[in-house]
């Protein structure tokens, strides 16, 4: 009995070693899992760090591709490169171009279907870790596109608020950097994307009533979609459930901040100022003066030949600049007015060949320029003034051409204008029927508290009694700055009566071959192809 208890403590013994051993090697395989864990852990961090590190050199690389079409309206002259240390990886990117500059159609976001100058690039990124060696490639596919801005039917530069008492119908593309406020006092119809970097609101922004007409925006069926509701109220971008609500009614052609858009701007040094774009070109480098071929700087007429000023005064037909005033009762001044006869410059052999023609004028307290007997431009014709610009007349009407008119201010003279009665009542000054095809960039006044700015509807200037008569408009109508000369406020009836306002945008301009001489762009950048080339490790990563 003795023995068989001796065996048997010989038997436990052996258990609890046998016990003991598994513990241990439970406790050493744990311990091991852990630590590969931890490894595993730890190298996916440091892929993490890398692909950030190799992510953060596309993004530099297509910032410094953004910041040159901002300022330049074009490519960097060297592409951009680089490499960095960050976070224990060394990173370098380098950028190529893909082919040369491409004229075709747009096919993502609000501006699909849009033309655009294209410049395509490759962006490649790589990060290594200097901690495991892990590597990362990155390759983005990167797009500048410049597109013409004329292929809007309006395009503003801040609020757009659009309130028309009669009826009205806005073909075409419509944006607004800003705030979009949109009215009617009967019924408002827009037919293509309606688009504002900030929000869409109904009423008006500053003083007056509010009009409870119908806003009707086409979907992307074509067919008109009010953005008055069921109960009278109306689809804002304060609404509740705004942005689903928005999409279902109009399949996403109505868009603002919260779809994601942004304000759309024209390349400019002059830190974003689009004014600049109709001054002066000393020290200016966004002066389309530096364009124009010939120009006209305190009356004196001078072509562009080999690259140098030439006074051509004397050279031009008689009567092609003519010195005369009249007065403009909004700004209550008398303009002291630079005249072009356009009938004559077209037959001389200084009518710019590139089709720009620069005026400015600063002689006097209040100056203009204004375009006479325009109705046959001859040839394609761009043109800028840094003072309030004048029309009279029929503008292009016959033999059409591509044509845009840019000043400080735009005010369109009826064919009937007579500048020995400017001055007197309005009912004087009776407009008769006129036409205008041109696109224009023009400035405007501030809505405020108290005084409305008059709208897109008055956008264009008049300063006759229009009661009954006919302005015909077709092009694109574009407002970037807020005027710096004519700077009187609107009213309404004391210094002009609206005329039947036949709008249309130029579908003409749907064709690159049918834009005005040196047509302004605004700059569109996006994302168009991605991938991760490579994910490898080093022979030193074992060391």
């Amino acid at each position: 009995m003795l023995k068989i208890l001796r065996n048997q403590d010989g038997m436990a013994i052996f258990v609890a070693v046998m016990m003991m051993v598994m513990l241990t090697m439970i406790g050493i395989a744990a311990i091991k899992l852990s630590n590969d864990e931890v490894t595993i852990a730890g190298n996916e961090m440091n892929e993490t760090i890398a692909f950030y590190a190799a992510e953060a050199g596309l993004e530099q690389a297509a910032a410094a591709l953004q910041a040159s079409y901002m300022t330049t309206g074009g490519p960097p002259t060297t592409m951009p490169s680089g490499s960095q240390i960050m976070n224990d990886c060394a990173a370098a990117y380098t950028t190529s171009q893909n082919g040369g500059v491409e004229l075709r159609t747009l096919t993502k976001g609000t501006l699909a279907g849009l033309n655009a100058q294209v410049q395509s690039y490759e962006i490649r990124s790589t990060a290594l870790s200097m901690v495991d060696r892990s590597q990362i490639t990155l390759t983005e596919m990167f797009e500048c596109a410049l597109v013409p801005l004329f292929q809007f039917a309006v395009f503003y530069g801040n609020d757009l608020e659009i309130a028309p008492g009669p009826d009205m119908t806005l073909i075409g593309r419509v944006h607004s950097n800003g705030n979009l406020w949109l009215q009617a006092g009967n019924t408002l119809y827009m037919d293509s994307y309606v688009t504002c970097s900030g929000n869409l609101r109904h009423g008006r922004k500053g003083a007056g009533g509010v009009s409870t007409g119908d806003v009707m925006i086409k979907d992307t069926d074509g067919n008109y979609q009010n953005m008055k509701n069921g109960d009278g109220s109306f689809l804002t971008s304060s609404s509740s459930n705004w942005y689903d609500s928005a999409y279902a009614r109009w399949g996403g052609r109505v868009q603002d901040a919260a779809f994601g858009q942004e304000e759309l701007h024209m390349p400019l040094t002059a830190e974003g100022d689009p004014h600049k774009i109709i001054e002066r070109a000393a020290s200016n480098p966004d002066s389309y003066e530096h364009k124009a071929a010939l120009r006209i700087i305190d009356g004196v007429a001078e072509a562009k030949m080999g690259g140098v000023w030439v006074d051509v005064s004397g050279l031009l037909p008689a009567g092609t600049i003519t010195n005369t005033s009249f007065t403009d009762l909004r700004e209550g001044k008398t303009v002291n007015s630079t005249d072009v006869d356009i009938s004559k410059l077209k037959t001389s052999p200084y009518f710019p060949p590139n089709g720009v023609l620069y005026m400015s004028d600063s002689r006097t307290s209040f100056d203009g320029s204004r375009l006479t007997n325009a109705s046959d431009l001859g040839s394609g014709l761009t043109v800028v003034s840094e003072n309030p610009l004048y029309v009279q007349g029929d503008y292009n009407t016959v033999n059409k051409k591509p044509a845009a008119l840019m000043g400080d201010a735009i005010t369109f003279l009826s064919n009937s204008w007579d500048d020995s009665k400017s001055s007197q009542g309005i009912d004087n000054r009776i407009a008769s029927n006129t036409t205008v095809n041109a696109s224009i960039m023009t400035g405007n006044t501030n809505t405020t508290s108290s005084n409305y700015n008059g709208g897109l509807e008055n956008l264009p200037r008049f300063l006759e009694n229009w009661s009954g008569r006919d302005f015909v408009f077709k092009g694109s109508l574009v407002n970037l700055w807020n005027s710096q000369q004519a700077v009187g406020p609107w009213s309404y009836g004391s210094y002009y009566k609206a005329p039947n306002r036949i709008w249309s945008y130029d579908t003409d301009l749907d064709n690159p071959a049918n834009h005005p001489p040196e047509t302004p762009t605004v700059q569109v950048f996006q994302r168009t192809g991605w991938k991760q080339e490579s994910l490898e490790y080093s022979s030193a990563a074992s060391d």
